[in-house]
């Protein structure tokens, strides 16, 4: 079966990480992947407009409501997620949960403290390994790995996008964090008079993203090994960019680190040769 046009394009134009390491997948698997990033981006993107479309994702949210009392809303992206959702058998509350999620983008721009962020967390990110977990038919004991694998990759979106956050009003990080290090904000105005708070901070994220990313490596050996290679790949495009990030803290304010296509290709030919078959 041929991945949908608009659900591939969706893709394709969201995260080239992603995209270029879904595309090693078995078939199978990636159609679904192609299927749940689409959905996970389409609701995204509405929040993440400027100005900002609440409209247009509360008439998404209302439509997935309609499809999940049986009805063919005509949307594919949505009738192909609820196939999917059904298919594999996704927990209801996982699905609710990043709806939620991409609710509070539009009403809610600081938390307090980490455990308030790891609500957002949750079903911005975490869900997501879970559904990942479900498509590739793993063991509930990968579980815990897929929803640290989640959370870890997103934090370092939120370090990497510090700056085009701001723009949306937003500060990902909490905010007993910004006041330990006596940050008033992340303007850059502001984080330049304090360089060394400033990358004092940055480093304390980053280390709160390895101590995620290394919980999540420990459900690594769960993943088949054709599943495993892109996996492996994106989690190890984002550990460059950490990388990047803690060379120069505020290279965030000059450009969106992300790893050229031909890097992202390279790894997957390499994790195709260093990991072992099985």
């Amino acid at each position: 079966m041929r991945i949908n046009k608009t659900i591939y394009t969706i893709f394709k134009k969201g995260s080239k990480t992603y995209f270029y390491s879904t595309v090693f997948f078995p078939k199978v698997v990636k159609r679904d992947v192609f299927t749940l990033y689409s959905f996970l981006r389409k609701a995204d993107d509405y929040v993440d407009a400027i100005p900002q479309d609440a409209e247009s994702f509360y008439a998404f949210k209302d439509r997935y409501a309609d499809a999940k009392k049986g009805s063919i809303t005509g949307d594919v992206v949505i009738d192909s997620f609820r196939e999917l959702a059904i298919r594999k058998n996704f927990d209801e509350g996982w699905i609710n949960a990043f709806l939620d999620s991409m609710e509070m983008d539009i009403y809610k721009s600081t938390y307090k403290d980490m455990e308030e962020l790891k609500n957002y967390l949750f079903g911005s990110s975490e869900v997501v390994g879970l559904f990942m977990a479900k498509i590739m038919d793993l063991e509930k004991k990968s579980y815990d790995g897929a929803r640290n694998l989640g959370r870890s990759m997103q934090y370092i979106n939120f370090i990497r996008d510090i700056s085009e956050d701001i723009d949306l009003g937003r500060v990902y990080f909490p905010q007993e964090d910004l006041e330990e290090f006596q940050l008033e904000n992340l303007e850059e105005n502001i984080t330049k008079s304090n360089p060394e708070n400033f990358k004092a901070f940055i480093r304390k994220q980053l280390q709160t993203y390895q101590s995620w990313q290394t919980e999540a490596e420990k459900a690594f050996p769960y993943i088949p090994y054709r599943c495993l290679i892109p996996i492996k790949t994106a989690s190890d495009m984002y550990n460059w960019t950490a990388t990047q990030i803690e060379k120069d803290p505020f290279i965030v304010y000059k450009k969106k680190v992300k790893p050229s296509t031909p890097k992202i290709v390279l790894n997957v030919f390499s994790n195709s040769v260093s990991i072992p078959f099985k």
